[in-house]
């Protein structure tokens, strides 16, 4: 019998269940994986926005990292909202100077209701967590703030932010443009060199979460020991088909969450 690869997300809590680290263990659970979780803040959200945050206190955070780290040495490890720079640093510390497959998804603002992060939190993560990870998966918007340059509207433009994160010190950078007009394109800069992987536009108001599930969907496949690139078109790909079913779940009456689990039985 083989192995079933184990993730960690290191992540906010989202007690409706379609972002954070709720959504995160259910991607992992899609992809066969077992999932864990060391929460970072607990909000009150639901399809209709965030209404509020509380940072943990970074010293708890990095506990449950530690945590889990010194048992169950984790395969790939997702880390989602961070919401403070104290928890950067901890977070850091905790995983020390070689921690693997990281994918890191820097959660800033969200699509609605109140921030994620507090002042400072961009320089934190650019400093503590971008050279640990192997991916970096900015939306537009994110990659402007991180960067500190206009939010990009051309494929150019995308390269560019994911080019000065590069030279910020990440490894591998996944712009996503999902949130600019006309089909879905996302800019992948690693390795001196740019490779887009184009997508389908789903018609579905269910996209409360996206982000958190194409990261942890990268990070499943990083885990099972894919390439980069594998992992991240099998992301998009299972990730168009959990849009498409997301009617299905008929949750709420905002933004719903894709169906993470509509593969499985």
């Amino acid at each position: 019998m083989s192995k079933i690869p184990k993730l960690l997300s290191i992540a906010g809590s989202d007690p409706s269940g379609g972002a954070g680290a709720q959504a995160d263990l259910k991607t992992f659970a899609a992809f066969g994986c077992y999932g864990m979780a060391a929460i970072t803040a607990l909000t009150a959200q639901n399809t209709r926005g965030v209404t509020a945050a509380w940072p943990v206190a970074a010293d708890i955070v990095a506990a449950q990292v530690s945590a889990v780290l010194t048992d169950i040495r984790p395969d790939a490890i997702k880390i989602g909202m961070i919401a403070t720079p104290e928890i950067a640093a901890a977070v850091a510390s905790a995983l020390g100077p070689s921690p693997g497959n990281v994918v890191l998804d820097p959660v800033l603002v969200p699509t609605q209701g109140v921030s994620l992060a507090a002042a400072g939190l961009e320089r934190a993560l650019l400093v503590a967590l971008l050279p640990l990870a192997r991916l970096v998966t900015p939306n537009v918007y994110e990659a402007s703030a991180l960067t500190e340059t206009p939010r990009a509207r051309t494929v150019e433009e995308m390269t560019a932010q994911g080019r000065l994160l590069i030279e910020a010190g990440a490894r591998a950078v996944l712009v996503k443009g999902g949130d600019l007009s006309g089909d879905p394109v996302d800019v992948l800069v690693a390795d001196g060199e740019t490779r887009l992987f184009h997508g389908r536009r789903i018609e579905t108001r269910h996209t409360h979460g996206t982000g958190c599930a194409l990261s942890s969907a990268i990070a499943a496949g990083l885990a099972k020991g894919e390439p980069l690139i594998d992992a991240i078109a099998a992301a998009k790909v299972w990730l168009e088909g959990a849009l498409e079913a997301a009617g299905e779940l008929d949750l709420g009456d905002g933004r719903g969450p894709p169906h993470h689990l509509y593969a499985r039985p």
